[in-house]
């Protein structure tokens, strides 16, 4: 993968330089300039491939986005409100079309420009949607710009606007970008209050989909892992703060009751449960608040929507870490509905990846279950998925799972699972997944295959010889 990194100015200096020394169409320069980094082994999505509007005498960039950031300041200058939103709805859509627009405008102290608008406008609800869509807009994979003003500035908007709907959406999408990837930004709106009010839009404009979804997706990436950064985050404190301080089961399973005919908020909603179900407690919860039922009515009703079929997947996986609602599952029909949904979607490789991941918690030190995800196909539409997916590391890696819980306390079906092929198809994917290969070798070992555990190498024991 390339690596090596230009400036704007550097690109922007040989495109004029092939239109003006070399007379090339405009269309032309930009197609050789393109060509010839990424021949040098540049990576150019930092950079913006359009042609500048620019003369022969003078050399100053004037990309649209810049041009747009330039309105935006004039009309800042002179705290002209009228004109300062129609700039930054223009500054939004150059910002809104790649990385390299937004990363172009930070270079140009955007932010700050951007935050000084929505400074200006803050008793101007429409005015201060526009300003937070462009805030939104630049922070779009760059979280590092927002600083302690602009934290607190966000907090500030949820509290004095509770009831705007758009502009808690446009709010609450920014905090999100805010904190995809960046461990320190969660944890200082955290502590700022972020959550309760994240919490409290949801029930505020719960016929809202727009509001519901993106405070959803905000109150899951709260709990994410993502920032490279730092050794460790606060993920699970996160997600205990969400539940236990701030009901958000509760909030979330009955905001799911108000969206059940609407799949694109649903699939966000499931996606939320599943990170929340981090304790034992927790999974309990969920069944006693009427979310299992729930979303294994979901299921059965849902069946053709991918998307929500692969979150409400997820979700009984996550739940299925407490031993006592696997069977809870199960008992409901859980199994049988996971196989169909994998049957009806196995061109798709996240659900048969999340399909033979909840079978295969569902497995997991409870032999009863086995017995039931046997007599319902479960270990044939594993083997499915994996002859279907044989590229796919996780699908392997999960199907190997299922195969070997299934056998581990059930003896009896090791003949059953050899007859369907299993023992070809696990060492296929042993031989092509080196990350694959030791859940591959347990299976075999397990379903009573041939198959040879090596010791690394670790040093002789004993002293030293002289």
């Amino acid at each position: 993968m390339a690596c090596k990194r230009i400036t704007q100015e550097t690109f922007d200096n040989v495109v004029r330089e092939n239109i003006i020394e070399f007379e090339m169409e405009p269309e032309e320069a930009l197609k050789e300039a393109i060509e010839q980094f990424e021949s040098q082994g540049v990576n150019l999505f930092n950079v913006v491939k359009t042609v500048q509007n620019f003369t022969a005498e003078g050399s100053d960039p004037k990309h649209q986005v810049l041009q747009a950031l330039d309105a935006l300041q004039k009309a800042l200058d002179i705290l002209a409100l009228d004109e300062m939103g129609d700039h930054l709805s223009k500054f939004t859509e150059q910002c809104s079309l790649d990385f390299a627009h937004r990363h172009l405008a930070a270079e140009k102290s955007a932010y700050a420009t951007v935050l000084s608008c929505c400074r200006a406008m803050m008793a101007d609800g429409l005015g201060l949607v526009k300003g937070v869509q462009a805030l939104a807009a630049l922070l779009d994979g760059q979280p590092d710009l927002l600083d302690s003003e602009g934290k607190h500035l966000l907090i500030e908007i949820l509290k004095q606007h509770r009831e705007h709907v758009e502009l808690n959406a446009t709010t609450i999408r920014a905090i999100r970008y805010s904190c995809l990837k960046h461990e320190q930004n969660r944890q200082d709106l955290v502590q700022f209050g972020a959550l309760p009010l994240l919490t409290a839009a949801i029930v505020n404009h719960g016929t809202s989909p727009k509001v519901v979804r993106e405070a959803a997706f905000a109150l899951r990436v709260m709990t994410y892992d993502d920032d490279i950064r730092v050794p460790f985050g606060r993920s699970h404190d996160h997600a205990k703060l969400i539940v236990v301080e701030n009901n958000g089961l509760r909030i979330i399973i009955e905001a799911a009751k108000v969206f059940a005919e609407n799949p694109s908020v649903l699939s966000e909603l499931c996606s939320t449960v599943s990170r929340l179900a981090v304790r034992n407690e927790f999974c309990q919860d969920i069944v006693d608040l009427g979310g299992l039922n729930f979303m294994v009515t979901l299921l059965a009703d849902s069946i053709d929507h991918r998307e929500l079929v692969k979150q409400v997947l997820g979700a009984f996986r996550a739940i299925a870490g407490n031993d006592e609602v696997k069977d809870v599952i199960v008992n409901a029909g859980g199994t049988d509905l996971i196989v169909l949904a994998m049957n009806r979607h196995m061109g798709s490789p996240q659900i048969c990846e999340m399909g033979c991941a909840a079978l295969g918690m569902f497995a997991l030190r409870k032999p009863e279950n086995c017995r039931v995800i046997m007599e319902d196909g479960g270990a044939m539409m594993a083997l499915q998925a994996m002859k279907s997916h044989p590229a796919e590391l996780n699908v392997q890696k999960q199907a190997c799972m299922l195969l070997r819980n299934l056998v581990a306390r059930n003896p009896d079906f090791t003949p059953q699972i050899l007859e369907m092929g299993a023992e070809v198809l696990i060492q296929q994917a042993r031989a092509t997944h080196e990350e694959c290969g030791d859940l591959a070798k347990a299976a075999l070992r397990d379903l009573g295959c041939k198959v040879v555990f090596q010791e690394p190498w670790t040093g002789l024991k004993g002293a030293i010889a002289r």
